[in-house]
């Protein structure tokens, strides 16, 4: 093993990196998701909101994984349905970055562990 990349390193990069990534975007996301999905009252928020409680919480009790995000997107769009309000646009945009990351995501994971495995073998 390689010392630099020991697991106590490697925990602290990704959480350095996990939370500057928050740090830097959430204000964009939030941003995106509390005024361009849809337009609504305060009665539609509540019940996005609920439903995005319900959800999560349903999911957790049977030990299934699940982004807050993504449901409480789903959710606004659910309301944006409903209402006739949804921003079709930015639903699109959201829907493509949700589809591309899964395989980009996949592809980095692969690259970057066979790179950490060759230098962990001395390859």
């Amino acid at each position: 093993m390689v010392p630099f990349l020991s697991t106590e390193r490697m925990t602290a990069l990704i959480a350095i990196a996990m939370a500057s990534g928050g740090l830097i975007h959430s204000r964009r996301i939030a941003e995106t998701m509390s005024h361009k999905v849809t337009s609504m009252n305060s009665k539609q928020g509540f019940a996005a909101n609920f439903i995005t409680a319900v959800v999560v919480n349903m999911r957790s009790k049977f030990q299934l994984p699940v982004s807050t995000t993504h449901v409480s997107v789903g959710t606004l769009f659910g309301v944006g349905l409903q209402t006739k309000s949804a921003n079709w646009i930015t639903i699109r945009s959201i829907l493509t970055a949700w589809i591309v990351t899964l395989p980009v995501a996949a592809m980095f994971g692969y690259f970057l562990f066979n790179m950490i495995a060759r230098i962990n073998s001395g390859h």
